[in-house]
């Protein structure tokens, strides 16, 4: 595969590819330049918060340092080779090293960036990191743990992309490559930016599969019985791993907090009815009352719904199921694709045994 001309008489005319250095284009003063000028171009979600960065004791330094909307410092690390080196272990070390910033910590680099590259808004650095992590909490934000990698080059070694494969689909973690391949035509310089993994299309589908199979690893730690337990992730932070009746109801929580009708919800849950109302605004044993007359076969299985937690919306009151099992991850699958909102998100947390 690679690039092509189409001719007016219909004809597809190869156009060869180029390389880094026979293009002369430097690693650092002209690709690195380049990306962080136009960051979008290896994700629309990234904002550049330093350049360079090396606030810890090593002799390297981030190439790019970045934050997403949802408060997830991003790692770029840039070559021009066609093996990658060993970029992959360098992000690795280098994303552990930046993972407890705090937002104030952010805010600090942030400035120092804006000092080099835009002096005239750098005393606006955290004004405009809260506008960036507005749905995150604004400056507000928890700066999260997980930390994203980039790798973008000319080209990746096997080992590279074998080794990303494993930590992406073992280990949960968020590393993507992208290679970058130059192009001449004519007096035109051209630069193809191609996603190669995780493949665009099967993003969505590789984070369900991890997700099962990281709670199938839990169920079978566990002597046969599914004790996986599940991290809410919200815009506010990420709770402690919570049994699946639990991370249910943070998840309905923060949804419905965030303004996402309870009536929809409960159309899309599995095994309906997970999710009652009733009319009224009601809490404690009215409410209970109220319950077991208008759902009579549930009326001696009151312990089962969570009732210290009701929802009220438009004149009426929910109550949420406590009971769920092997469906768990198809409701909190089936809520997030509902809401649609950034920042929501859930992991499972293998048993320990």
């Amino acid at each position: 595969m690679g690039l092509f001309e189409m001719t007016a008489d219909g004809e597809l005319v190869p156009v060869p590819s180029s390389t880094f250095a026979a293009e002369q284009i430097l690693e650092r003063a002209d690709l690195q330049r380049a990306l962080r000028e136009h960051i979008a171009a290896l994700g629309e979600d990234l904002l550049v918060v330093a350049e360079e960065f090396g606030d810890f004791e090593v002799r390297r330094r981030i190439d790019l340092l970045c934050v997403d909307r949802s408060g997830r410092l991003v790692v770029v690390e840039l070559k021009r080779t066609e093996d990658g080196g060993h970029m992959e272990l360098q992000a690795l070390r280098y994303a552990a090293m930046v993972s407890a910033m705090t937002f104030d910590q952010l805010v600090d680099t942030y400035e120092r960036h804006l000092a080099q590259t835009d002096p005239e808004n750098a005393d606006s650095a955290r004004e405009r990191l809260a506008e960036w992590l507005e749905e995150a909490g604004g400056d507000a934000a928890v700066i999260q743990r997980q930390v994203r990698i980039v790798l973008a080059s000319a080209g990746f070694d096997p080992q590279i992309t074998t080794t990303v494969l494993w930590l992406n689909d073992i280990y949960g973690l968020d590393i993507t490559c992208v290679r970058l391949t130059p192009y001449r035509i004519g007096e035109r310089r051209l630069l193809d930016v191609q996603q190669v993994i995780p493949l665009p299309e099967a993003a969505e589908l590789t984070v369900q599969l991890r997700r099962r199979e990281t709670a199938a690893r839990a169920a079978q730690a566990s002597s046969g019985r599914d004790l996986t337990r599940y991290a809410v992730v919200t815009p506010s932070g990420t709770t402690e791993p919570l049994p699946k009746r639990r991370a249910m109801l943070a998840l309905v929580t923060a949804l419905h907090e965030a303004g996402v009708d309870v009536a929809d919800m409960t159309k899309v849950l599995p095994r309906w009815p997970r999710l009652l109302p009733v009319d009224g605004t009601l809490t404690g044993q009215v409410h209970e009352e109220a319950f077991a007359r208008a759902y009579p076969r549930y009326a001696n299985q009151l312990q089962r719904w969570f009732f210290e937690q009701p929802f009220h919306r438009d004149g009426r009151t929910w109550v949420l199921s406590k009971m769920w099992g092997a469906d768990t991850m198809d409701g909190l699958d089936a809520l997030l694709a509902l809401a649609q909102l950034p920042g929501y998100d859930y992991e499972p947390v293998e048993a320990q045994s």
